[in-house]
């Protein structure tokens, strides 16, 4: 019985290997358009595979990356009633798309030094994980947009990108905090 169940893992593994294989080579045309796709943290060579397949190479039948996020149900739900806004759902799209985006942003959550690395804590402490990963996403799939459409590089803004956004706000809060501790502080540019 053992044999048997073993001859059938073997066989899997065959038909997996074949497969991946004549994925690889139906792909070849595309290898520089999947290479910038990996260039995206969390991104790697199956999720960029699994992206392609779902969404394609050709950007022009979507006006926009929202309108891309919007056909995948990533975009944020917007629940307004009476001036009151209420929770809303992303809604059920394509599952094998949002599945792959899901487990990038899961690794682009962990990948430190990066903006959606940043992005992700910024939104896990407020928002809670699962909103933060879905907003991760997002964002992921928004990159992928631009640059399947510019055929242009990722190129990271940074794990600063919040703080050197609204400076003056994380400096004040900061004094602030410290204040309360009972620090006085008096702030001078460190010239660069």
């Amino acid at each position: 019985m053992l044999h048997e169940q073993l001859g059938h893992l073997a066989d899997l593994d065959e038909r997996i290997t074949r497969l991946d294989t004549e994925i690889g080579e139906r792909l070849r045309p595309f290898d520089a358009d999947l290479a910038r796709l990996r260039t995206i943290p969390g991104v790697g060579f199956r999720v960029a595979q699994e992206l392609t397949a779902e969404i394609g190479f050709d950007m022009s039948r979507f006006p926009s990356a929202q309108h891309l996020a919007s056909w995948a149900k990533l975009s944020p739900g917007n629940n307004i009633t009476a001036g009151k806004h209420k929770h809303s759902r992303t809604g059920h799209g394509n599952r094998y798309l949002r599945t792959a985006l899901t487990e990038a942003a899961h690794a682009a959550g962990r990948k430190k030094g990066t903006y959606l690395h940043a992005q992700y804590h910024r939104l896990a402490s407020r928002r809670g994980k699962k909103r933060a990963t879905t907003a991760v996403a997002h964002s992921i799939l928004t990159i992928a947009y631009h640059l399947l459409c510019r055929k242009s590089e990722y190129q990271d803004l940074g794990a600063n990108y919040f703080d050197e956004r609204k400076e003056q706000t994380v400096v004040r809060r900061l004094q602030q905090r410290l204040e309360k501790l009972g620090y006085q502080v008096d702030l001078t540019r460190q010239a660069s």
